[in-house]
């Protein structure tokens, strides 16, 4: 079983690093480029280069998702449901991974759809057609959740290296039972933020996640409120 644990690990490292930094790669480089490159530069990299990064892209967010909740529930089948979740390391590997699980849903059911309308109609321009209507729409939800799956990884990431590096962050916890309201306010800033990716427009005006700067500033924030309620968890 440790082995198997640490196989799992390595998957979950490799494909995590893979799918983290194309989505970086996506928010800090990619789109800032396409802002400020000419329109047949654009196409040419929608038509040749991003479907080829969105192939590693969602299949590298699959297969960490996969070894991921195996490892998951492993430890809870080790460990029994009640103590896991009553153990630092439960609550602190649950709270990073509801981050990771929505972000994995957003790259399969969100970012993924919409880019396919986007090439779509990218495609259909290049080929002397007119742009699908649902194109702009598709881009900017593509976008926002993209750019939400950014601000999510900050706190993600601290809570999985803190779940097996920083037990210490959680100190005697009573019966999981009564860390109602810890999950509940959990649950509702994460589904706030993530609410504005499947349903916000942003409007005209600049918005924190129309910049590489206020995503990542709300990223840092995130971290901190999440930091903040943990460490009061007992």
């Amino acid at each position: 079983m440790e082995f198997t644990i640490f196989i799992l690990r390595w998957i979950h490292f490799l494909a995590g690093v893979t799918w983290i930094g194309i989505l970086y790669y996506f928010n800090f480089v990619q789109t800032p480029f396409f802002a400020e490159t000419e329109a047949g530069v654009r196409v040419g990299a929608i038509q040749k280069l991003v479907p080829r990064a969105l192939w590693w892209f969602r299949w590298g967010a699959m297969f960490t998702f996969l070894a991921g909740i195996l490892i998951y529930l492993i430890r809870m089948h080790e460990m029994g449901g009640a103590l896991f979740f009553s153990s630092s390391y439960g609550v602190i590997i649950t709270v990073g991974g509801l981050m990771g699980t929505i972000m994995f849903l957003n790259v399969w059911l969100v970012i993924w759809p919409k880019q396919q309308i986007v090439m779509a109609s990218t495609n259909q321009v290049a080929s002397g057609g007119q742009a699908l209507p649902e194109a702009a729409g598709a881009a900017r939800r593509a976008a926002l959740a993209s750019r939400t799956n950014t601000l999510f990884s900050i706190p993600m990431l601290f809570y999985m290296g803190a779940a097996s590096h920083y037990s210490g962050m959680v100190g005697a916890l009573g019966p999981w039972e009564s860390h109602g309201y810890f999950w509940f306010i959990v649950i509702v800033i994460i589904g706030a933020f993530e609410a504005n990716a499947l349903i916000g427009t942003q409007g005209a005006a600049k918005k924190p996640l129309d910049s590489v700067k206020g995503t990542l500033w709300y990223g840092f924030l995130l971290t901190g409120i999440l930091f903040m309620l943990t460490l009061g968890l007992t």
